[in-house]
């Protein structure tokens, strides 16, 4: 496949974050990493590839028309709603993504949420803090909720590797799982249980699901109304999967016993974003997007891109969402 050496552009390669180490493509290529690119920037940048690594850099329509020499994109993410696929198929460019590597980071940090909300650590920390367990005059403080997880009910939207991983851990602190069935969805077996039932029936809800446009806005005003057992509600995924708003007045208004999100619409968001009014409530964790960020995962990202690329020059395309 390679007619003249290739040109590999890496866009945004700070994301990866520090103590990844990225192994070189074996075949001969001119290799260029930049640290962040503005949307500005990407043209100018990009002008001349004939490979691109992006994790977040958006590569829309108008960029691409501006990249004649573009054969491929290896994405440094699973979710590829930064590109525009149907245009790259338009021209001729494949893209990869890469695959299952977050099946342990993720499903770590959604848990750690889950505990530090049901448990109300941040509650708990900020009470020691002010010094309230000395003044309670006793060995314990009992200021607020703490909740068991087992036999409680963990609602999953999404049952892909990581949503199958989550009910892993979710059936190993003894808990009931009920996957959900697709939103507006019916008769996808008995695995699933009816969206608005997983609403109505979990004491957590945690969101594994993909951004699309069936996806976006999944829970709004009216599912949070739906939810009669005031659960938790968790975003490790993405953020537009979640009207931001709405979550807000959810807490607010006592729908929801306390959210923790991980992914923003925005990010970072904006300091008049909505959820930033929220920061000092207990219940509400807002992370900076770092579920996917155990060194090992990002280390696994790095690895898979490399080898994205390898194979794409051979000849033998691995893990494409898009091809010619």
């Amino acid at each position: 496949m390679l007619e003249r050496k290739m040109k590999i552009v890496f866009l945004d390669h700070d994301t990866l974050g520090p103590g990844v180490s990225m192994r070189r493509p074996s075949f001969s290529h001119e290799w260029t990493a930049h640290g962040l690119t503005r949307t500005d920037e990407v043209i100018d940048r990009a002008r001349d590839a004939t490979i691109l690594i992006v994790n977040k850099v958006p590569l829309r329509e108008p960029v691409l028309d501006h990249l004649p020499d573009l054969r491929f994109i290896a994405v440094a993410a699973t979710g590829t709603d930064n590109v525009d696929l149907a245009a790259c198929k338009r021209r001729g460019i494949s893209v990869s993504n890469v695959q299952a590597y977050a099946v342990h980071t993720v499903p770590e940090h959604t848990f750690a949420l889950i505990l530090a909300l049901r448990r109300s650590l941040p509650a708990y920390r900020a009470s020691v803090a002010a010094g309230d367990w000395q003044k309670s005059g006793q060995f314990t403080l009992l200021n607020h909720p703490i909740r068991d997880l087992h036999g409680s009910t963990l609602g999953i939207i999404g049952e892909g590797a990581i949503g199958q991983a989550v009910a892993d851990l979710g059936r190993a602190f003894g808990m009931r799982v009920l996957f959900s069935a697709h939103k507006g969805s019916t008769g996808m077996g008995p695995l699933y249980t009816p969206f608005e039932e997983v609403l109505e029936r979990a004491d957590i809800l945690t969101l594994h699901c993909p951004l699309t446009p069936g996806t976006k806005n999944l829970l709004g005003d009216a599912e949070f109304r739906r939810m009669s057992r005031h659960p938790l509600v968790i975003n490790t995924a993405r953020g537009g999967l979640i009207d931001e708003a709405a979550l807000v007045r959810a807490l607010e208004a006592g729908l929801i016993s306390g959210a923790a999100v991980d992914a923003v619409s925005a990010e970072p968001p904006p300091l008049d974003h909505p959820f930033m009014r929220l920061v000092d409530r207990p219940d509400f964790i807002l992370t900076p997007h770092v579920g996917w960020a155990s060194l090992e995962a990002r280390q696994e990202v790095a690895d898979q891109v490399t080898a994205c690329i390898e194979a794409f020059a051979a000849g033998q395309p691995r893990n494409l969402v898009t091809s010619p």
